[in-house]
């Protein structure tokens, strides 16, 4: 005898789903898949906003720096002029403050997705396994393949932490020397003196020689014959280190007294005399050429002279053979 099929088995599985059922299956992971992700477009939002907020605030400044633009306001209305060096050092907290704000709303988006991924496999009792081990063969295929641009990324952020250099300095990178122009996460651009604009990666900086981070130095030296008066020429150089303190052009950017010392060299051609003054970032190159230029002219009217090179110079006589006694020979 066959088997006959069960009514009722029959007609449940061929009858459409009641309301009920359709209520109580949207009810289950398909409304909780929704709520977790609107939760979490919520709190990425949030964060981004806060993220943007904060970046706001450091590039407007904060206690300090507001106390230091109203005190350079003041400076200002009095007749003095802004250092150029301040100008940088706010293009240097915009482009910082904006490059960690991008890494910060990128790693934000990041780690909200796959958060929200998760959720969203266990409420639906995904199998995440193989697609996890696919996803670990391919992350290491791509790190062998792009470990120089991880390289790159990690030295960049860790440049901007550490505020090795910022828009405006003057850095020696190995490959490259000039003032930065933009700091990238993966790159840095580097105009040098000729106007070349070098795109360095961040992860080929091995040292950085930073001219004019903080506060910056201008030094002269200046060579006498050993025969000159040195104390009189000391006291010259000392003489031009006054008067350009109280130039009221180069004064607002010497941050401390001139420093003047002899005999820094000795040799049979010349005594080597040397003057320093701190300067503030970046003005270090235009002092030194307005010292050079009083140097000499004061030097020049007081009748000292700079020693001249040594140079030597070999004659060698050419030897003929004396012409030979023709009575002499037989």
């Amino acid at each position: 005898m066959p088997f006959a099929a069960h009514p009722t088995l029959t007609a449940a599985a061929t009858d459409p789903p009641s309301p009920e059922q359709w209520f109580s299956w949207l009810v289950g992971a398909p409304l909780q898949s929704l709520i977790a992700i609107a939760v979490g477009v919520v709190v990425l939002a949030l964060t981004r906003w806060l993220v943007t907020r904060t970046v706001r605030s450091v590039i407007q400044g904060g206690t300090h720096v507001r106390r230091h633009a109203r005190r350079l306001l003041m400076s200002t209305r009095a007749g003095g002029a802004v250092p150029a060096s301040d100008q940088f050092a706010v293009a240097r907290r915009v482009q910082r403050a904006e490059t960690m704000g991008s890494v910060m709303r990128s790693s934000a988006a990041l780690v909200v997705g796959i958060v929200v991924l998760t959720v969203v496999a266990n409420i639906n009792g995904w199998d995440l396994g193989p697609v996890l081990a696919s996803a670990g063969v391919a992350g290491v295929a791509l790190g062998f393949g792009a470990q120089t641009l991880v390289k790159d990324f990690i030295s960049g952020i860790f440049m901007l932490v550490e505020d090795q250099y910022g828009v405006g300095d003057v850095v020696d990178l190995g490959s490259a020397t000039g003032t930065v122009e933009a700091i990238g996460l993966r790159v840095t651009q580097i105009r040098d003196l000729s106007g070349t604009l070098w795109y360095v990666r961040n992860g080929e900086v091995v040292r950085v020689g930073n001219m004019t981070q903080g506060w910056s130095k201008a030094r002269v030296e200046v060579l006498v014959p050993p025969d000159t008066d040195v104390g009189r020429a000391t006291d010259l150089l000392r003489r031009v280190g006054q008067e350009i303190a109280a130039d009221d052009e180069l004064a607002p950017y010497l941050l401390a007294d001139a420093e003047i010392t002899a005999y820094e060299d000795l040799t049979a051609e010349a005594v080597k005399l040397r003057l320093m003054i701190k300067t503030a970032p970046a003005r270090q190159w235009e002092v030194q050429r307005v010292l050079r230029a009083r140097i000499k002219d004061l030097f020049e009217a007081q009748g000292v002279v700079l020693a001249l090179p040594r140079r030597e110079l070999l004659v060698e006589r050419e030897t003929r053979p004396e012409p030979q006694d023709q009575s002499s020979m037989p």
